[in-house]
């Protein structure tokens, strides 16, 4: 048994993947001993997700040895070396509720399918590693504005970066992964040609995930120079890399990172302009109405939507989206008849497509919570990643504080945050920055007097004052 590449079983690992996957972990624990621990964290996450390789090795009734269990599993004891501490600041919040009962709703979902205890008990245990350690992680790391600041700078470094990689790629075509690990980490090479050229993949899954990345490092990029958050990297003016970073996006040619990106562009004009954060709230509920419109009842409207969107975006992306909708109405009905708790694991919650008679295609997050976890599961995962960006914006920092140079960073995660759980109602990519990213918003929102002035939590400040006045008085 060794390390595979989940994406091409066909793929063959070189001597560079254990070396480097095995090492991680005291990598992680020599960064905690070098840098700051918030630093560290940061620094793990990011360098982990952009340059470790693709691959697995799988662990019987434990959680597949991977880049995320790896800095999940090196975090977690670095923490108790170098920051025990750090564990006393954890208090279990209304917040975290949601997350909680996505972590937990796998043992629900077996024991309702008769699959047993141990099967429940292992899949808990594969959900708490790739969702449960980024989470709170996040809670006790970045609980404040100078974290989210330290998360958004690293990002938009992450991508800086990554700039000469994927415009390697674009020139010579996804060849990286293969060339440092030996292998491709996908079975479907011509998934990378798009518009006339290549999307570049480097070291992640995807050349959907490296548009989702490089298209938040662009966003968050611009929103930091535009509140005067960050003004050079590298004594470099920041000017200069942002033109550098969109043009780097752009060639990565992802139609669906760039449509994002305007979305998110144009909440944050609003932002600036309008001082008010309603299309993050119009946002969320769309996405609220879209899941319960294809999950809870019987009315598609894919057919109208393609029709629609077949005037703006070329033939081929049409015809991908067709695909995916066909395969989201099968993938539906069969979730359907497990309604409450799904189908649990073991692709249980797939089915054959009669057209085809080939296996339906899971391209979707919500789709596959849908179909393994059933309804407790696709709530308890949109409520756990959205409801603290809500709760953040509405009660904590209005849009009016957005672009102040404190706030600047926490409004940026927040708002991708809110476009990341969109790309999932199309993509199952899953990314444990984003994870790591909620952890901190929800402990922000939950204790917002913890943040640095002069605006730790604008109404609580001034109801504050008001109290104050009144006792004078």
């Amino acid at each position: 048994m060794g390390f595979t590449f989940p994406g091409n079983p066909f793929g063959s690992p070189n001597l560079i993947v254990p070396l480097v996957m095995f090492a991680w972990i005291p990598i992680v624990l020599y960064l905690f001993s070098r840098f700051p621990a918030r630093q560290a964290v940061v620094i793990s996450f990011l360098v982990a997700w952009l340059f470790l390789p693709q691959a697995e090795l799988p662990l019987p009734g434990l959680p597949n040895y991977s880049k995320i269990t790896a800095t999940g599993y090196g975090i977690l004891i670095a923490t108790f070396i170098f920051d025990a501490g750090r564990f006393q600041r954890f208090r279990f919040g209304w917040l975290d509720i949601p997350m909680a009962i996505w972590c937990i709703c796998p043992f629900i979902s077996s024991m309702a399918n008769g699959l047993g205890a141990y099967d429940g008990i292992s899949a808990i245990i594969t959900r708490l590693a790739i969702w449960g350690v980024p989470y709170f992680l996040g809670r006790i790391y970045l609980d404040s504005l100078a974290g989210m600041r330290q998360l958004a700078v690293g990002i938009f470094i992450g991508g800086l970066v990554y700039m000469p990689l994927c415009l390697y790629e674009v020139r010579m075509s996804p060849q990286l992964h293969r060339l440092v690990y030996g292998g491709f980490p996908h079975d479907d090479f011509s998934q990378t040609m798009r518009l006339g050229g290549f999307r570049p993949m480097v070291f992640m899954q995807h050349g959907l995930a490296v548009g989702a990345f490089m298209m938040a490092a662009c966003l968050i990029g611009l929103w930091l120079w535009q509140t005067g958050n960050v003004k050079r990297i590298w004594n470099i003016p920041i000017g200069w890399l942002m033109s550098a970073l969109f043009l780097t996006f752009v060639l990565a040619r992802s139609t669906g990172a760039l449509t994002l990106f305007m979305i998110g562009l144009g909440i944050l004009a609003v932002a600036k302009y309008c001082r008010t954060a309603l299309p993050v709230f119009i946002l969320v509920g769309a996405i609220a109405v879209y899941l319960y419109i294809n999950a809870e009842t019987e009315n598609y409207f894919s057919d109208q939507l393609i029709g629609f969107l077949s005037n703006y975006f070329p033939p081929d992306r049409i015809a991908s989206l067709e695909f995916r909708f066909n395969n989201e109405e099968l993938l539906v009905d069969r979730a359907r008849d497990k309604l409450l708790f799904g189908w649990g694991g073991w692709g249980r919650s797939r089915v054959l497509d009669p057209m085809t008679n080939q296996i339906t295609v899971q391209d979707s997050l919500w789709v596959i919570a849908f179909g393994e976890n059933g309804t407790l599961g696709l709530v308890s995962l949109y409520t756990a990643m959205l409801l603290p960006v809500v709760v953040l914006f509405w009660n904590c920092y209005p849009a009016r504080w957005w672009s102040h140079t404190k706030i600047a960073p926490v409004a940026a995660i927040g708002v991708m945050i809110v476009l990341y759980m969109l790309d999932c109602v199309m993509n199952a990519m899953i990314n444990p920055i984003y994870i790591l990213a909620c952890g901190g918003v929800a402990g922000l929102a939950m204790n917002p007097e913890k943040a640095s002035q002069p605006a730790a939590r604008p109404r609580l400040v001034k109801q504050q004052q008001y109290v104050m006045q009144q006792r004078q008085t």
